[in-house]
């Protein structure tokens, strides 16, 4: 079987998550399968064009394979939270979300200027947030030269939002 469906076969669909209408694509089976985590991070690392100065992951899920991806690259992996939790000086990006808006933060001086980096999250849906990092990648100086996700939801045009930005976007699995 080939990498798609591999990580397809692990994913559980969970209805009615968060609320009523969503099939919620469940990741975490597939941290049960050391050998499938090892594929998908080798499969991240064979997309990538060139080699990234750092990995940033935003939270949470994407901190999961964003992590080993930069530790098998050996480049420094960056942490993107939610306002007000992470512990130093943070430069801040605001985005409107379908029903209000969100801030996003990530440690002051973790990005190079001319740094090229590469965005990681576990999923691909409508590309706010992967857009919103990218905005605070770009305030810094730095250039996006990919984005990586183990899932896209192709039907919600994320990729739309991110174009701008890197029209090098990987995503493992497809729906």
């Amino acid at each position: 079987m080939g990498l798609e469906t591999n990580i397809k076969s692990s994913i559980r669909d969970v209805p009615d998550f968060p609320k009523p209408g969503i099939m919620f694509k469940d990741i975490t089976p597939i941290f049960e399968n050391q050998n499938l985590c090892n594929e998908i991070t080798d499969g991240f690392v064979s997309s990538i064009q060139g080699k990234p100065d750092a990995i940033v992951g935003i939270e949470s899920r994407g901190f999961l394979f964003g992590f080993l991806l930069a530790n098998k690259l050996g480049i420094p992996f960056i942490l993107v939270r939610k306002a007000g939790k992470l512990p130093y000086k943070t430069i801040g990006y605001e985005y409107d979300l379908e029903y209000g808006s969100a801030k996003i933060e990530m440690h002051e001086g973790s990005i190079r200027k001319n740094w090229n980096v590469v965005i990681h999250d576990d999923l691909l849906a409508t590309g706010g947030t992967a857009s919103a990092a990218a905005s605070l990648v770009e305030m810094q100086g730095a250039k996006v030269s990919a984005f990586t996700f183990v899932v896209g939801l192709g039907f919600l045009n994320g990729k739309d939002k991110l174009i701008s930005h890197s029209n090098n976007i990987i995503c493992l699995a497809q729906y």
